[in-house]
């Protein structure tokens, strides 16, 4: 079968020193520049950054087993106080990349209509070489931060005019209940309307008494 990947992309591994022997080794490592979005929103690797690769290849019956680690800057920004923020990322990964004509010898049983679920799910192998972005993706995607903070105790922003708490700690404002200030408003219109009421003497009334 002709390869369709091109072997000089450089998350495209070859694997003919195996030569399908199963028990053969290969270790290797690249450093690469990162695909595009290579994260999710709020923190990622940026692309173009250099991801190092530590590889294991390991021929077996059905294909070749990889097992690696992937290390790589991270950026984003702090989901709080929105300030941008930087980390260094490892990420375990482990992946069988199947030989297109292998049997199913030593795997489980599929159930009745899982044979198509599972065969989506596999990977193979093309000629000799095979492709490890989606693996490499996969495992920087869940290995990543989903809620990325620039310290533990980040206060965030105020509410009220988005200042950075961490620059200004006693930062507050002074807010009034609205329920308490219509309250204030009855009690002052009580007392206006009491002095409004009350009786007034007059130099009449006092010279009767």
């Amino acid at each position: 079968m002709n390869a369709r990947l091109d072997h000089r992309s450089p998350l495209v591994f070859d694997t003919h020193e195996l030569g399908r022997r199963p028990g053969a080794l290969k270790r290797l490592s690249r450093s690469v520049q990162a695909p595009a979005d290579l994260g999710i929103e709020v923190i990622g690797v940026a692309e173009g950054a250099p991801v190092e690769l530590e590889l294991r290849l390991e021929s077996v019956m059905e294909g070749v087993l990889v097992t690696g680690t992937a290390r790589a800057p991270l950026t984003g920004e702090c989901v709080r106080c929105l300030e941008p923020l930087e980390r260094e990322l490892e990420a375990d990964f482990q992946e069988m990349y199947s030989y297109p004509d292998a049997d199913d010898r030593g795997r489980p049983v599929a159930e009745p209509g899982d044979d198509a679920e599972d065969e989506e799910d596999m990977l193979f192998l093309e000629g000799d070489l095979f492709d490890l972005e989606p693996v490499l993706r996969d495992a920087v995607v869940l290995a990543l931060p989903l809620q990325p903070v620039c310290r533990e105790d980040c206060p965030g922003l105020c509410s009220e005019c988005g200042a950075r708490l961490a620059d200004e700690p006693d930062h507050h404002h002074e807010t009034v209940d609205i329920r308490w200030a219509a309250l204030q408003g009855l009690a002052g219109s009580g007392q206006d309307g009491e002095m409004d009421n009350a009786p007034r003497s007059d130099g009449d009334d006092s010279q009767e008494k």
